[in-house]
């Protein structure tokens, strides 16, 4: 079970990821804090796995309070600011959730979770080598091998990326931006701070959103619009 705490000013918003906490079983809520100062405090004694983190309040700001507090493992930012997702971004912030709450939204989260810690959890059983056209995951005595033409996108995930085939997500103990720098992944265009997609996958785009091989779509980052467009209709002349 994963231990929870709560920052946030607006009370119905405090309520509200409350009780979209309450309906997972692996989440326990500790504490919920209307102030920045009063949540330093307290969890710089108590430990905890998740913060729900609001960014614009009184005093500290959400951004600030996340860089005091560094040890926790996950930070989850969820404000009515999409302006500060690159920022919030580069405090090591997992996800970034736009008010108004939306349980499905919320959830989507959640797994996002779970698989970042479980993986977290279980680091010292992986093992990435790249061959050629393959990579080889090791998971404790399994060698798993995946071959890179299968990869339809890579999805960062902090320290980890997800490598993701119409089948299956594997991971990868490398960030997204390390494994990109690679030879072999010359095919990929990085399209989002948290998405690259192979380029023989790409069936159509607009300015917001990549449509993928089994009509997977992956977002486009607004930093990265201008620069990917060209990449990505060149994709499409040559996929035809």
């Amino acid at each position: 079970m994963y231990k929870c705490a709560i920052v946030d000013d607006n009370e119905i918003d405090r309520l509200t990821v409350a009780s979209f906490i309450k309906q997972f079983p692996e989440l326990l809520l500790l504490k919920s804090f209307s102030n920045a100062k009063e949540a330093e405090l307290y969890l710089a004694k108590e430990p905890i796995d998740i913060l729900f983190l609001d960014i614009d309040m009184p005093s500290i700001s959400g951004i600030e309070l996340r860089k005091k507090l560094k040890n926790v493992p996950v930070c989850i930012f969820i404000t009515s600011h999409p302006e500060f997702a690159v920022e919030s971004f580069e405090v090591d912030a997992l996800d970034y959730i736009i008010k108004p709450l939306k349980q499905e939204r919320f959830s989507k989260t959640v797994n996002r979770i779970t698989m970042y810690l479980d993986i977290k959890t279980k680091s010292s059983l992986f093992e990435t080598t790249i061959g050629g056209d393959t990579i080889f995951l090791k998971e404790g005595r399994n060698h798993i091998k995946v071959k890179l033409h299968d990869v339809v996108y890579l999805e960062a995930l902090k320290d980890y990326t997800l490598v993701v085939t119409a089948q299956k997500k594997y991971c990868v103990l490398s960030g997204i931006g390390k494994l990109l720098k690679e030879e072999h992944f010359k095919s990929f265009i990085r399209i989002h701070k948290g998405f690259a997609v192979q380029k023989q996958y790409v069936e159509e785009f607009d300015i917001n959103r990549v449509v993928l091989h089994n009509k997977m779509i992956v977002p486009i980052g607004k930093s990265y619009r201008k620069k990917v467009s060209f990449l990505l209709t060149d994709a499409l002349i040559q996929n035809d």
